[in-house]
């Protein structure tokens, strides 16, 4: 267990926007400190280092374990590299925060467990609604609504990157090679919230449209519970402003933002409202790293969250089998 009162020195293993983000809300935490960052291309580390101060830059991941003024790491690279990377990092004595999703697979996730496990430190998906207030403040208030029946969770966006795809510039985000998929990028989102508030579902059922050469693009999924039924709309090649939706017998839960949930309300039967959270930090990634970092101190438990990610990831699993969407990391040896 660290000293409370300590600093946690992070090292950063990628340099896209996610970890610009994930920056901006650990500076606002004052036991982070960034020490260090891993990129394959140093010109990109040094742009994204920039102004911050002596920040050591590693080339090579290897470099990056070893150092011994490295207390957690936080990953932000493509979702086929989790494993292999968390897996180095744990061995080395280091935290690890792995952005969602955490790997490519079940069994990859059981490695990951072991290696965090046996070298006693943490390993933490970065699934951003689960820390957040408002995931919160829905489940604290499921119980107002009353037997709960139908739910809808929906997150459609245009990828920035689905252009550039039509005009034949295949960027990593539509690389099957790299892990990456409506499912895996955006509907893990919706799966993670599903089985955070409500365990693992009976049966799936679950269809999705490939590009051609590509990523899966888009897709539903429909969880069966006792009594219960949820369906899960995503989508990287349209938009939509559904919001999410929790039925009840009494009343009906509604919400914004799949990823960071907000603007939630109870419409009852008898047609009155009640506002339960309107808007929350701007930085939804602030409360993740939080938890993170009182995990390291010995505050909070990984083992709730960990657990979800374990449902999780057999949901996605075996929505993938039924999809038919098979990445190479999956007949890969760990």
């Amino acid at each position: 267990m660290v000293d409370k009162r300590s600093k946690i020195r992070f090292g950063i293993v990628g340099t896209s926007n996610i970890a610009k983000i994930f920056l901006e809300a650990a500076y606002l935490l004052e036991q982070f400190e960034f020490v260090a960052i891993y990129s394959r291309d140093s010109e990109r580390g040094k742009a994204f280092v920039n102004g911050l101060g002596n920040i050591r830059i590693y080339e090579c991941l290897e470099d990056l374990a070893a150092a011994k003024d490295i207390d957690a790491v936080y990953i932000a690279s493509p979702t086929c590299c989790h494993a292999s990377q968390s897996i180095l990092l744990t061995e080395s004595g280091k935290h690890v925060l792995c952005e969602k999703p955490i790997c490519t697979n079940l069994y990859e996730w059981s490695k990951m467990l072991q290696s965090s496990s046996e070298n006693n430190v943490i390993v933490l998906e970065a699934m951003r609604p689960l820390f957040t207030p408002g995931y919160e403040v829905i489940q604290r208030n499921l119980e107002k609504i009353g037997q709960i029946r139908k739910v809808n969770f929906s997150y459609c966006q245009y990828s920035s990157r689905y252009d550039k795809f039509k005009n034949g510039i295949v960027e990593n985000a539509f690389k099957p090679e790299l892990s990456n998929g409506a499912l895996m990028d955006i509907g893990v989102y919706c799966v993670g919230v599903l089985v955070g508030l409500f365990g693992k579902p009976e049966h799936i059922f679950a269809h999705g449209y490939t590009l051609p050469h590509s990523i899966d693009a888009m897709g539903s999924l429909t969880a069966i519970y006792a009594g219960m039924q949820a369906d899960l709309v995503y989508s990287k090649i349209t938009d939509s402003e559904l919001p999410c939706e929790i039925q009840g017998e009494k009343g009906t839960i509604y919400f914004r933002h799949i990823s960071a949930p907000q603007e939630i309300r109870i419409k009852y039967r008898d047609s009155s409202e009640e506002l339960l959270v309107e808007n929350t930090n701007p930085n939804s990634m602030l409360h993740e790293v939080e938890v993170f970092l009182n995990m390291i101190h010995g505050s909070n438990a990984p083992e709730e969250y960990n657990d979800i990610t374990s449902l999780a990831m057999e949901v996605i699993d075996e929505a993938r089998k039924q999809i038919g969407i098979i990445y190479p990391a999956d007949s890969l040896p760990n």
